[in-house]
């Protein structure tokens, strides 16, 4: 089938563009949004997850944070080195999820205040009897 007719232009190179600033937010933009606030504060785009993470003091992989030792040989105390830890730099974002964890649970299972109040009424004015309330309706 032809194309339609003036719809072939050449195209033309957009120097008013800026095609950094362009990049940088079609990578936010595709990059998955984080739900946690104080991470999504403290994260820094031009950095890899690994490196986040490590500098808010949290871990990407948990069975390399916390190693199980294999307990074949005991080894003397002078063999055994620690690693060095990663600096944190960002503990603020530690600190505040910490805070949040600590808070008390609100409790979910609690009645509407409609219904607390509609059996209130019912047993201030029938008490007990449940098949009034049957016979009124």
């Amino acid at each position: 089938m032809p194309k339609a007719k003036g719809k072939t232009r050449r195209q033309k190179f957009g120097y008013s563009v800026n095609r950094k600033r362009l990049n940088r937010n079609a990578r936010r933009k595709a990059a998955p949004r984080i739900e946690c606030s104080h991470i999504r504060h403290a994260w820094d785009h031009a950095k890899s997850v690994r490196q986040n993470l490590a500098e808010m003091g949290l871990a990407v992989d948990p069975n390399r944070a916390v190693p199980l030792r294999k307990r074949k040989v005991k080894a003397m105390e002078v063999d055994i080195e620690e690693r060095p830890k990663e600096l944190v730099r960002k503990p603020y974002v530690l600190n505040d999820l910490e805070a949040e964890a600590s808070l008390p649970e609100k409790k979910g299972n609690t009645l509407s205040r409609d219904l607390i109040d509609y059996v209130r009424y019912m047993v201030e004015n029938h008490g007990e009897d449940y098949k009034r309330k049957m016979e009124v309706e």
